[in-house]
């Protein structure tokens, strides 16, 4: 039987021809999915149907995904942290440039002078000065978030001769690693914002991180500060930065999420959400989401999923049971006592949980019924049961 696959937004097509016909059928409508590839599609008003097993983000973040209902429906959900960093970092990068060196307004200033080119150079000699702008190194850039994005820019940033300061509680100890011992940690935001003359953020948009930068967070940073937020909308209040940067506070603020009453500020630079929007980024997302929702359909491997436990166990025995309930004691025990009774023995397993969900893989030493598998389906807790 063919995995059903639903496919959302354009995705990209060296990803997709990762899904060999021969176990896949892709459609744009098909109501029964399987798993769901997709990039910005809000899936929060639809449904979870059934037949679904996972979800794919081809992309880092998930908040156009219900991640809790999924779960409470058997659903893992993936995405692909790192596949679009590079991309990310070259757009900090180019933001901090922009922003320094004035170069939005100096360009919109070329293009609306008028005469013969000999007009046009006494224009340009005679303007330019309103452009001066400043250099990148010795100035301080300060990275809140310090996951696969962050990580880049305070590398890339150091070797820019810039110093960096940087704030994760929760950095891994993988991005630890690759980061440069010369970038600075600091124990709380507001150090981090006293010392930065640029700031660029790399969190998800969670409560704790809405509105971060506010009316009273903004009074706790240095004079002339740039602000890029490449991230969220949301994480940085538009009407505290135009507010302060109509006050001389803020230098310039630059940022992917465009408005009304951004446009309209003549120190804000906004661009069209292009963050991962290069061909490799969208190349590297597809075949990581594409590569790990096979894995699961096929194996039960679970990697980079955002509401359960990274999970891989070689291949034995003559079938594979996948186990997706809510953490409760005896349940390892429970579903042990009905393959006893069957006369099936357990070969080997593997069992994590995350938060209040719990997943598990075991390889067993024969076949189980139909029968077996809706007994274990029964057990008070279980939400998806396959049999690989």
């Amino acid at each position: 039987m063919k995995h059903k696959i639903q496919i959302l937004n354009n995705i990209s097509k060296t990803g997709l021809e990762r899904l060999p016909e021969a176990s896949y059928t892709l459609s744009e409508d098909e109501v029964n999915p399987n798993a769901i590839l997709l990039r910005s599609q809000d899936l929060h008003a639809k449904d979870v149907p059934g037949s679904l097993f996972a979800v794919g983000r081809a992309g880092a973040g998930v908040n156009n995904i219900p991640v809790e209902k999924m779960t409470e429906n058997g659903v893992v959900v993936f995405n692909a942290p790192g596949a679009n960093a590079n991309a990310v970092k070259e757009l900090v990068i180019a933001g901090m440039l922009m922003g320094c060196r004035n170069l939005v307004a100096a360009h919109q200033y070329v293009c609306d002078l008028e005469g013969d080119d000999e007009a046009l150079h006494r224009q340009v000699e005679a303007g330019k000065k309103q452009f001066a702008g400043f250099e990148l190194p010795g100035r301080t850039l300060g990275v809140v978030g310090l996951g696969a994005i962050g990580v880049r820019i305070a590398n890339a940033a150091r070797a820019l001769g810039m110093n960096v300061v940087g704030f994760d509680p929760r950095i891994s100890i993988k991005h630890a690693w690759a980061l440069s011992s010369d970038v600075q940690p600091v124990e709380n935001i507001d150090t981090l914002l006293a010392k930065s003359d640029f700031i660029t953020f790399h969190v998800p948009l969670i409560d704790s991180t809405r509105d971060l930068i506010n009316t009273k967070s903004l009074k706790k940073m240095k004079d002339r500060a740039i602000i890029l937020n490449f991230a969220r909308n949301g994480i940085v209040n538009d009407d505290a930065v135009c507010a302060a940067l109509e006050s001389g506070k803020l230098y310039a603020y630059v940022c992917d999420f465009p408005s009304n009453q951004l446009k309209a500020q003549p120190c804000v630079i906004t661009l069209p959400h292009l963050g991962a929007s290069t061909r490799e980024a969208e190349v590297n997302c597809a075949v990581m989401v594409t590569d790990q929702v096979r894995d699961y359909l096929e194996d039960g491997t679970i990697q980079n999923a955002v509401n359960l436990p990274d999970i891989r166990l070689a291949r034995a025995g003559q079938a594979r049971l996948a186990i997706l309930n809510r953490n409760v004691p005896d349940m390892i025990g429970k579903v042990s006592h009905i393959l006893g009774e069957a006369d099936t023995n357990i070969h080997h397993m593997v069992n994590d949980s995350r938060g209040d969900f719990a997943y598990t893989l075991m390889d067993l030493d024969s076949k189980i019924t139909d029968a077996v598998v809706k007994k274990i389906e029964s057990i008070d807790g279980v939400l998806k049961t396959r049999v690989l």
